[in-house]
């Protein structure tokens, strides 16, 4: 994959992880909360934050020391 293809995947991805952010604001703030559901969507966020920080990497060059 190219950078450009990799740039827009990441866009993509940190929508997608801003909108479960969104999700899980709104489930933590209902009468009584699916708690089950919260730590879900949170590994879901944390899976995605790896994913977005993998293709960071991808895009930085490798620097020797």
């Amino acid at each position: 994959m190219n950078d450009d293809g990799i740039r827009q995947q990441l866009e993509m991805l940190k929508i997608d992880h801003r909108d479960m952010d969104a999700a899980i604001i709104a489930l933590q703030g209902q009468a009584v909360p699916d708690q089950l559901q919260i730590a879900r969507l949170k590994r879901r966020k944390l899976a995605l934050k790896d994913h977005i920080l993998r293709l960071e990497d991808q895009l930085v060059p490798d620097i020797l020391a």
